[in-house]
C-alpha cells in the first residue's frame, strides 16, 4: 500500500476506536493475527478473537468522553507509520489498560505518546503504543 493508503486505514481504525466506538469497525482494519501492545502497562492482545474481547470489554468502554488525540508528527511509509500525538482527557473512568488497578480520579491527564503501526497485505499487523507512565502518575498524584 502507499503511505497515503496506510494513513487512511489508520484514520479509519482511530475512528472506530474513538469516534464511533465500534469494535468491528476498528477490527476491520486489522489482519487476523494483528497485535496491539501498550508498552508501559503490557496491556493488549494478539489475534482478532482476543482483540475483539479486549476492545469490547476493556479498551473502548474505558475511553473518557473528553478524550482528544492531537497529531504532532507522522511519518508514513509503504510498511509502517510512526506517529507522535498529544492526549488530553479527564480520568473519569477506570482504565486498566492505562492505569491498572486505579479507580477514576477525575484528574486532567495530558501526555505525549508515540505509536508505531506495521502494515501487511493492506491491513494493520501490529500497533505498539509508548508513553511515559511517570508523567501520568504524577498528574493523578500517585
Amino acid at each position: 500500500m502507499t503511505p497515503e493508503q496506510n494513513v487512511q486505514l489508520w484514520l479509519a481504525h482511530l475512528r472506530g476506536e474513538f469516534t464511533s466506538r465500534d469494535v468491528e469497525e476498528s477490527l476491520a482494519t486489522m489482519a487476523e493475527d494483528a497485535t496491539v501492545c501498550h508498552l508501559p502497562t503490557g496491556s493488549g492482545a494478539s489475534g482478532k478473537s482476543q482483540l475483539r474481547r479486549y476492545y469490547r470489554d476493556h479498551f473502548i468502554p474505558s475511553i473518557p468522553e473528553d478524550w482528544t488525540h492531537t497529531l504532532i508528527n507522522r511519518l508514513a511509509t509503504e510498511r509502517a507509520i510512526a506517529e507522535e500525538a498529544r492526549l488530553h482527557f479527564h480520568h473519569t473512568k477506570r482504565m486498566d489498560w492505562f492505569l491498572p488497578g486505579v479507580s477514576a480520579t477525575g484528574k486532567l491527564i495530558e501526555l505525549d505518546i508515540v505509536i508505531f503501526v506495521d502494515f501487511r497485505d493492506g491491513l494493520m499487523a501490529a500497533e505498539r503504543i509508548y508513553w511515559d507512565q511517570a508523567t501520568v502518575l504524577r498528574q493523578i498524584a500517585v
